[in-house]
This record gives structure tokens, C-alpha cells and sequence, in this order.
């Protein structure tokens, strides 16, 4: 398996790549610094230095030609509204006609549960995240990839569980960047789970018999 993170240097991306690389995978992703690159390069895992904003369509379709997988979870959070343009929509959309270009099939978009934080009186940049968010959603589900989109509850630095709740549709409570790092690597290895929006919250099942619980024959 070769696998291509977008996010490689955030917590769910970086837990994700290192247990990816513990299973003996192929390792590649996109890091903004040459410390950056060194770090993960200290772990046997594979760099491209660039801006995410700053690469084309088709220099990135060069980054992933090769790889089985594109695993996008880069996101703003919320902050600046160019940012949040940048990274949490437009450069989706260019993952997404990139690897459709490198011939790359599947690719795996970790967004956000719509519900989030709706308990709460929202300033308008975050407002603007969810909005960016979605649209996204809507794009790259209009490709003719095998994208799956995972939406995770609030996310925690807690140690994981290996116990969750995943369907179409899920509660927003929370859930630690472990367990969804976890869930991720599981879906990688199962191509059966594709062109399907999952929800994924804390749980009881095992992480395994809740990707196999979600696969449509």
C-alpha cells in the first residue's frame, strides 16, 4: 500500500502515517519545512516540502501518481477566511482533479460533522469554515473517484479507546484523534468502503467491526 497524507503534520495525520508505516506501507506527504521533512524523514517516512495553497493541479498529480490512496486531512479550524478557502476548499478540490489525473482512485476526506458545535454562539469566520466544509463535501462527491468522507465528533488529544460509533448518521459528542487516526487506517485497507459519508463518534464497537459493519455489498 501506498498511501499519500494531505495534513501529514497535523495530530490525526501524523498518528495516521505512523501507524501506517508500522504496518510496513509506503509512506508519502506534503510538509510546509525542512524540519518538518527531517522529522518525519527520522522515521522512515517520505516528504514532499511545499505550500498546500502553492502547488498546481498537475504538480500535484505528479506528488501522487504512483500512490493507492489520497488521505486529505489538512484543515484551517476555523481560522482566517483565506486560509479557510485555501486549505479546507479549494485545495480539495484541486486533491481531488489531481488525483483523478495521476489515476488515482481512491481518496479519503476527513470534513466535519455538521452538527459541531451548534450548542454554541458561533463567530462568523468558523461559520465560514463549515460552510467551505461542506462545499467541499459536495464537490469532490460530484467526482467520479471512490472518495469516502469521514466527519469526526470533536476531536480530543485523549488516548484512543478502539471502540467507536460510525454510520451515516452519528451523535456529535466527542472523540480522540487516536481512535480517528485508528479508523482511518482501517478504511485505507478496506476498498470495499467507498463513495459513502461516515459519521464517527465515540462508541462501543470495535474500530474493525465498524468499518466491516459499513461496508455496502
Amino acid at each position: 500500500m501506498r498511501a499519500f497524507l494531505v495534513g501529514i503534520t497535523g495530530a490525526v495525520g501524523g498518528l495516521l502515517a505512523r501507524r501506517l508505516d508500522a504496518n510496513g506501507d509506503g509512506v508519502f506527504g506534503l510538509v510546509r519545512t525542512a524540519k518538518q521533512r527531517d522529522a518525519l524523514d527520522g522515521l522512515g517516512i517520505r516528504t514532499v516540502i511545499g505550500d498546500l495553497a502553492a502547488p498546481t493541479v498537475d504538480e500535484l498529480a505528479e506528488m501522487f501518481t504512483g500512490h493507492d490512496v489520497i488521505v486529505y486531512s489538512a484543515g484551517s479550524n476555523g481560522g482566517q477566511r483565506d486560509v479557510t478557502t485555501a486549505i479546507d476548499g479549494d485545495g480539495v478540490e484541486r486533491a481531488s482533479e489531481a488525483a483523478r489525473i495521476a489515476g488515482v482512485r481512491r481518496l479519503i476526506l476527513v470534513s466535519v460533522l455538521p452538527g459541531s458545535w451548534r450548542e454554541r454562539d458561533l463567530e462568523q469566520d468558523v461559520e465560514y469554515y463549515f460552510a467551505v466544509k461542506k462545499r467541499a463535501e459536495v464537490s469532490l462527491t460530484r467526482t467520479d473517484l471512490d472518495w469516502v468522507i469521514l466527519r469526526p465528533s470533536l476531536l480530543t488529544d485523549a488516548p484512543g479507546r478502539g471502540r467507536v460509533s460510525m454510520g451515516p448518521a452519528e451523535l456529535h459528542d466527542e472523540i480522540s484523534r487516536e481512535d480517528v487516526a485508528a479508523t482511518l487506517a482501517e478504511i485505507v485497507y478496506e476498498d470495499r468502503i467507498r463513495r459513502q459519508i461516515l459519521e464517527l463518534n465515540t462508541g462501543s464497537t470495535a474500530i474493525p467491526e465498524a468499518v466491516l459493519d459499513n461496508i455496502r455489498i
